[in-house]
């Protein structure tokens, strides 16, 4: 067939690269100039099964009444004018009971180690650079209350296949050694060993140029104006003055999926949830972190690309508003530069703030709605880049008329 695919982050193009494999002739539309400019450009680039714990928890309410009037939570809600904000975090917040979150979890972590796998079998089968770092993924805490807490709550997932080791202060050390002028500050952590991190953003451009090198047409540049339906069916897209026709059609349009869906009649139940981060480069320094890591204290997570550290935090109720000051990044770059004092050139930090389309139980839309040849492929919330490969396959299968390989209830 041939297959329209709407938007070219991670998600859209590795969705693209799964419909190409399986033999369909693919249109790719991207409304910035190149692939991966927006939410897939500044994340954590974790590929982390082990850190696929919705945050509709039952501790996420107090979290986000503190942001009131507390500036060092999390998540930080913001009032708006924009009455989607209050009825999704209607949603949001009737998803944060105990048995829901464990339910959710569990349905997240199955789709996030299925997608890795995914990806495993991608990188075995092209010449991809982006970074990878297959060293594991280290999830510290600062006191013994909060470790021992940590143990218990991982063992949901430690249940459902997640490899996990319990390492005390001296192993944290000994397994990263560029923590050690912040040791004393460590009780130990949780070492993921199969969790990897890499460029989501370098890994989505090589994956698009390998897309074309396969016959792929990608449009950039192109924003999407119109869908134009025929009763149960899609029938062209428009972007401006270009009209494009398929026999089935993608939305993987990720924060902007809703905004679109609603010209069809399709409600989407997905809110763009800011985030920030830091790209530094390293440098000359010494102590640079040599895998990734996440302060479960502070919710700031760090990662190594190369010569670069990536420092993100924070997920701030805020709409689709992207803007960020300087101020904003204090909090992540101090905690940043108390773990590793002699890693980067912090003064030479490129700071970005960008959105993460957020569903209220925090688990992706896929599949089919009103229209027979319409798929969704979006809602990846925090971890798009760890749930993109198999929900690409499991999308490619569906379209394909096969049974995808996890089941895809709820």
């Amino acid at each position: 067939m041939r297959v329209l695919v709407m938007g070219g982050g991670v998600v859209g193009v590795t969705t693209a690269y799964q419909l190409l494999k399986d033999g369909h002739e693919v249109v790719l539309l991207e409304r910035n100039p190149g692939v991966a400019q927006e939410t897939s450009w500044g994340n954590a680039g974790m590929v982390a099964p082990g850190h696929s714990f919705v945050w509709s928890s039952p501790r996420a309410p107090w979290i986000l009444l503190k942001s009131l009037y507390r500036k060092d939570q999390a998540l930080r809600f913001r009032f708006s004018t924009d009455p989607r904000l209050y009825t999704w975090s209607l949603k949001f917040l009737a998803e944060c009971t105990e048995a829901k979150a464990r339910s959710n979890t569990l349905r997240k972590h199955r789709i996030a180690m299925y997608s890795q796998r995914v990806l495993h079998e991608v990188i075995a089968a092209e010449t991809l650079d982006y970074d990878r770092n297959a060293r594991g993924i280290l999830y510290f805490h600062r006191d013994q209350a909060a470790l021992d807490a940590g143990v218990a709550h991982m063992q949901l997932l430690a249940d459902d296949g997640q490899e996990i080791r319990v390492l005390d202060r001296t192993q944290v050390l000994a397994l990263e050694p560029a923590l050690q002028s912040a040791g004393r500050k460590i009780a130990g952590g949780i070492y993921c060993p199969t969790d990897e991190t890499g460029d989501s953003h370098k890994f989505t451009r090589a994956l698009a140029a390998r897309c074309e090198a396969l016959g792929a047409e990608f449009h950039t540049g192109a924003t999407i104006t119109a869908i134009d339906t025929s009763g149960d069916a899609v029938a062209q897209v428009r972007a401006g003055a270009q009209v494009f026709k398929a026999d089935a059609y993608v939305m993987a349009l990720g924060s902007h999926s809703p905004q679109v869906a609603r010209q069809i009649g399709v409600s989407l139940p997905i809110y763009p949830i800011k985030g920030y981060s830091l790209t530094i480069p390293i440098g000359n320094h010494q102590g640079p972190p040599t895998l990734a890591s996440v302060d479960e204290t502070n919710l700031v997570a760090i990662s190594r690309f190369g010569d670069r550290v990536r420092v993100t935090a924070t997920a701030e109720f805020a709409g689709y508003d992207t803007s960020h000051k300087p101020a904003d990044f204090d909090f992540m770059q101090s905690v940043a530069q108390e773990l590793y004092p002699d890693g980067a050139d912090y003064h030479r930090a490129e700071m970005w703030a960008g959105l993460r389309p957020m569903t209220p139980d925090n688990l992706p839309v896929l599949g089919r709605r009103r229209h027979r040849n319409l798929w969704f492929n979006t809602g990846h919330g925090h971890i798009g880049w760890t749930m993109s490969h198999g929900s690409a396959r499991i999308t490619a299968d569906l379209i394909g008329g096969r049974s995808p390989a996890i089941p895809v209830s709820g």
